[in-house]
């Protein structure tokens, strides 16, 4: 048994949150970690519950991209928000900070953001947020799916996003503790939560530091039909601000838009 292996009984020991991992659930192997979560959102109780998993054979990213896997490499795992006042646009946001700050004290580098929540660490994508909604008995739920790269060498991506993936150990050249930092992002998701609904305004200035984007000129697809221009700032209720080339200045959703360059 891998040092790192895991374990409620492990993850929870320690675990100071308010609300995310008031319940931790681990599964050897899954389907897809969201739609087990999804499984709980009948009873309000559940609210916080995260469900994580050491292997996903149907595992999903925003778009319908595929997340790439095998047991004991990443960290996957699932949290069930129960009647979330946030936006999508601003939950998007605070998920996104709270993963890269999580990354980045485990991986002892600056983990940037790459809009709305591809986590970087020296230009590669090492983590991806996949955030479900669905609304019930007047309720609106979620949930967000978290993937991060942990112990993947360069031969364990796929040829055709080697040259943009890469795992916390390849950054690192040393070992990554999957509990902490399971722990850590735990912690900083609750933290980062409380700080959404209290102020809004802590959330935009980090994910802004934390940005790759900001000022520069990107490509995006919205509705089918791309868009070029320069990112002039972020909205958390609308979305990514647009200097469109040739054009207005338009605000682009999160939840509807995918990043080309």
């Amino acid at each position: 048994m891998r040092a790192d292996t895991l374990n409620p009984d492990l993850i929870k020991p320690g675990l100071k949150t308010t609300r995310v991992g008031s319940e931790v659930v681990v599964f050897s192997s899954t389907a897809s970690t969201n739609d087990i979560a999804w499984h709980y959102a009948s009873k309000k109780s559940n609210d916080g519950l995260v469900v994580f998993a050491e292997s996903q054979q149907a595992g999903r990213g925003r778009t319908g991209n595929k997340w790439f896997d095998k047991p004991g490499q990443s960290l996957l795992c699932s949290t069930l928000l129960i009647d979330e006042k946030l936006d999508a646009e601003l939950l998007t946001l605070t998920c996104a900070v709270a993963v890269a700050e999580a990354v980045g004290k485990c991986g002892k580098h600056n983990a940037r953001i790459k809009w709305p929540n591809d986590i970087l660490i020296n230009s590669k994508k090492v983590s991806g947020i996949l955030l479900e909604s669905k609304t019930s008995r007047g309720r609106r739920n979620y949930v967000v799916g978290i993937g991060i790269n942990c112990h993947q060498q360069t031969k364990c991506f796929p040829p055709e996003i080697r040259p943009i993936a890469t795992s916390i150990d390849i950054e690192t050249a040393s070992h990554c503790d999957r509990i902490t930092l399971a722990k850590r992002l735990l912690i900083n998701l609750d933290e980062w939560l409380i700080n959404a609904r209290r102020e809004p305004r802590l959330v935009i200035d980090k994910w802004l530091e934390m940005n790759t984007q900001l000022h520069s000129r990107v490509t995006l697809t919205c509705d089918n039909r791309i868009y070029n221009g320069i990112v002039l700032g972020i909205d958390p209720q609308k979305g990514l601000i647009l200097q469109l080339e040739n054009g207005p200045v338009r605000i682009f959703s999160a939840t509807q838009t995918s990043l080309v360059r």
